[in-house]
C-alpha cells in the first residue's frame, strides 16, 4: 500500500487547493468503495479542517456491472426522486463537491453499448439541475483519481495488481505534485504560470485558432466576447479560488457553436461509459459532425453523438503542451482526467457558460445566439501531439504561429 504519509497530503491537497474547504462548510465526496481507504483520509481530513458535514456517495464496479447485467431497462434509465434531492440539497446549501474517480476503463465492455447511452442520459437529464452548480463554478468542485486494481493493470499489464497499483500511486503523487515538500505552494506556482497564458490569450483574443497534424485539419471559430480559462477558478461571487481538476495543465475557452469546420483525428484512447473509442476521427461542418470513423467503440461513438442535437458539437476547446509532466510520462493512462492533460483536447457537448463574458448570467436562448453549445453530455477527448501545429489569427485577419511540434511558441512573459 502506497505510503500513509503521501496518501495524507494527497488529500489535504484535494481538500485544500482542489475544493478549498472552509470552515463550516459541508462536503459531499463521490468515491469507489475499492477506494475506502484513502477516502477514510480524506473524510478524517475534512472534519479536522472545519467541515460540518461529510456526505460520501459509493459506487463499487462489480455491483454497477451487474446492474447492466441483469436489471431491466425501465430500472437503469431511472433516476430516483431522492437522489436528485440529496445532491440538489447539498448544492444549494453551498457544500464542496469532491470526485474520487478510479473506474475499470474496461467495466462495460461486454455491455450492450445502446443500453449503456440510454442510462446515461438518463443520468444527465436527472442531474441537468445539479450540473449548473459546477458548470457556472456555484460551488467549488474538483476531481482527483486513485489507483484501483483493474485500473492500474491496465496501465501496467506485467505487473501484478498490487506492484501495479503501487506504480500507479507513484505516478500519481508525481504528476499532481504531492512528492513536493509543499504540495500547496508547488499547486500556487503552477496556477501563476496558467494564469499567465490564460490573461495572455484573452489578450490576443483570436477570432479563430487553426489545427493542423496528421489526420487533422480543422479550424475553430472563437465567440465575441470568449474567455480562457486554467488553473484554479473562482466561486461565483466571491474571491475564493479552487482547482476543478487534480492534475491540471491545460488552458481552454469554447469554440463557436456554428463556427467548427474541417476533420480532426484523436491521438489517444477516449474511455466511454465503461467503453473505449479508438483511432476515430470527426467531419465538422458548420459546427456540427457530419461524419465520423473509428477503429474500436464505432457504436459507443455514434450512441455519444445522439445523444442530444448539441451532443454532435463542440463546447470545449483546450490547448496542452507536448511536453506537459504526464505527456512526457510516457503513459496512456485511459482515464480522460489524466489523459486530456497530456495533450491538447476537445469536448462534445455543452460548453462552460464561464468561459464567456457575461454567460453565467444568460439564458439558453441567449447563450445559443452567443455561439454558445448546450447539451446533456461534456466529452473530452484528445487530439494533441508533437506533430501538431496552431495558427492564431486575430482580429485584422492576421495569422500568427500559436503551438508548433506540439509546443507553445508564445512568450506569456514578454
Amino acid at each position: 500500500m502506497a505510503d500513509k504519509q503521501m496518501q495524507e497530503k494527497y488529500a489535504e491537497l484535494a481538500l485544500r487547493t482542489g475544493v478549498n474547504l472552509q470552515k463550516g462548510q459541508a462536503l459531499m465526496i463521490n468515491s469507489s468503495i475499492e477506494g475506502a481507504e484513502f477516502t477514510r483520509i480524506v473524510v478524517k481530513k475534512a472534519y479536522e479542517l472545519g467541515a460540518k458535514n461529510v456526505l460520501v456517495n459509493w459506487a463499487d464496479d462489480e455491483l454497477t456491472l451487474m446492474k447492466y447485467q441483469y436489471a431491466p431497462e425501465e430500472v437503469l434509465t431511472n433516476v430516483p426522486q431522492w437522489q436528485i434531492d440529496k445532491q440538489l440539497d447539498f448544492a444549494k446549501d453551498g457544500a464542496a463537491l469532491l470526485a474520487i474517480r478510479s473506474t475499470n476503463p474496461d467495466l462495460l465492455k461486454d455491455i450492450d453499448a445502446s443500453k449503456v447511452a440510454k442510462a446515461t442520459k438518463a443520468s444527465a437529464e436527472a442531474m441537468k439541475e445539479f450540473r449548473k452548480y459546477t458548470m457556472n463554478d456555484r460551488i467549488p468542485w474538483s476531481i482527483i483519481s486513485i489507483p484501483t486494481g483493474d485500473w492500474s493493470q491496465k496501465i501496467f499489464p506485467g505487473k501484478s495488481v498490487e506492484e501495479a497499483k503501487e506504480a500507479l500511486w507513484e505516478q500519481i503523487f508525481t504528476i499532481v505534485r504531492v512528492d513536493k515538500e509543499d504540495p500547496v505552494a508547488a499547486w500556487d506556482e503552477h496556477n501563476l504560470t496558467l494564469r499567465k497564458a490564460r490573461e495572455f490569450l484573452n489578450k490576443r483574443k483570436y477570432k479563430k485558432l487553426v489545427f493542423k497534424a496528421p489526420g487533422t485539419d480543422i479550424s475553430f471559430e472563437l465567440p465575441e466576447g470568449h474567455i480562457w480559462k486554467g488553473g484554479s477558478a473562482k466561486l461565483a461571487g466571491t474571491d475564493l479560488d479552487f482547482n476543478p481538476n487534480m492534475p491540471t495543465e491545460e488552458v481552454f475557452t469554447m469554440p463557436h457553436k456554428y463556427g467548427v469546420n474541417g476533420t480532426v483525428a484523436s491521438t489517444k484512447p477516449l474511455i466511454y461509459g465503461g467503453n473505449m473509442i479508438d483511432n476515430f476521427s470527426l467531419t465538422f461542418k458548420d459546427g456540427k459532425v457530419v461524419d465520423f470513423q473509428a477503429e474500436k467503440g464505432y457504436d459507443t461513438l455514434k450512441h455519444l453523438l445522439e445523444t442530444d442535437e448539441g451532443a454532435s458539437r463542440l463546447g470545449e476547446l483546450a490547448l496542452v503542451p507536448h511536453e506537459s509532466p504526464i505527456s512526457q510520462s510516457g503513459l496512456i493512462f485511459y482515464n480522460t482526467l489524466y489523459d486530456e492533460n497530456a495533450s491538447c483536447h476537445i469536448a462534445l457537448g455543452k460548453a462552460y457558460p464561464t468561459n464567456l463574458e457575461g454567460g453565467s448570467a444568460m439564458n439558453e436562448e441567449e447563450l445559443d445566439k452567443h455561439g454558445v453549445n448546450d447539451s446533456l453530455t461534456h466529452v473530452d477527448f484528445m487530439i494533441g501531439s508533437a506533430d501538431l501545429d496552431i495558427d492564431g489569427v486575430t482580429a485584422d485577419g492576421k495569422s500568427e504561429a500559436v503551438f508548433r511540434k506540439g509546443t507553445w511558441t508564445l512568450d506569456f512573459n514578454a
